[in-house]
């Protein structure tokens, strides 16, 4: 029986890059939050998969005389709300595990205080830096090695498989989403091979309705027998 070549050193670098390329990318975002006094969320929107773990990373600055709250929520039909905190200052770490495909969004307002002055307003803003990991990263390898007490390869092994379980789910959904599209498109050509066939049966029957009023009409002006 023939042997099967071992994989080196190289050969595994080369294969954890590849898997690190494919999974989905750590979503990070830096920007200026405006302070109002009834102010509307501001939504980082971040596509996930169902039951997928998402962590939620947000270090708000300073700012005297504001109020920053956070919300998660999803895009599905049922508008599912994970949690809300309100006043977040420095950095704020939250995780959920979603309950639908779609889009999470995490949702950032800025509130004025009362007592804050009408005429800086315009000038009350806050820092939000924020980071999204999503499914395999999300999860703490570092914090599971010190657990299970695992050497630095059996770590890296544990990331690959939560990368390889990653991609074959992601495999699975567009195989589903492939499945329903090709459905939708029999469906849709089958509804329009009908209504071809009930125009040329309605166009049909319209010329043999025309033919026979026009050859009554005819009899009666007695221009054909």
């Amino acid at each position: 029986m023939a042997r099967l070549p071992s994989l080196t050193f190289s050969s595994f670098l080369l294969l954890l890059l590849t898997l690190t390329l494919l999974t989905g990318p750590t979503f990070a975002i830096k920007f200026k939050l405006r302070a109002y006094r009834y102010p509307k969320p501001k939504c980082i929107w971040n596509p996930v998969h169902n039951n997928a773990l998402v962590i939620v990373t947000a270090n708000v600055g300073a700012g005297e005389g504001q109020q920053v709250d956070v919300e998660i929520v999803d895009s599905s039909p049922q508008k599912n709300q994970y949690l809300s905190k309100k006043n977040i200052n420095g950095e704020t770490r939250l995780a959920i595990t979603s309950h639908a495909e779609g889009e999470v969004g995490v949702c950032f307002t800025n509130s004025l205080d009362k007592g804050y002055p009408s005429e800086k307003s315009s000038e009350a803003t806050r820092i939000v830096d924020l980071d999204v990991d999503i499914g395999a990263d999300a999860v703490d390898y570092n914090a599971i090695a010190n657990q299970e007490s695992l050497s630095g390869l059996e770590t890296e092994m544990r990331k690959l498989e939560g990368m390889v379980k990653e991609i074959v789910d992601e495999m699975g959904y567009l195989k589903q989403r492939e499945i329903r599209f090709s459905d939708t498109n029999l469906s849709t050509n089958k509804r329009v091979q009908n209504f071809a066939w009930f125009t040329v049966l309605l166009l049909a029957a319209l010329g043999v309705w025309q033919i026979v009023h026009l050859r009554s009409f005819f009899k009666r002006k007695y221009l054909i027998d």
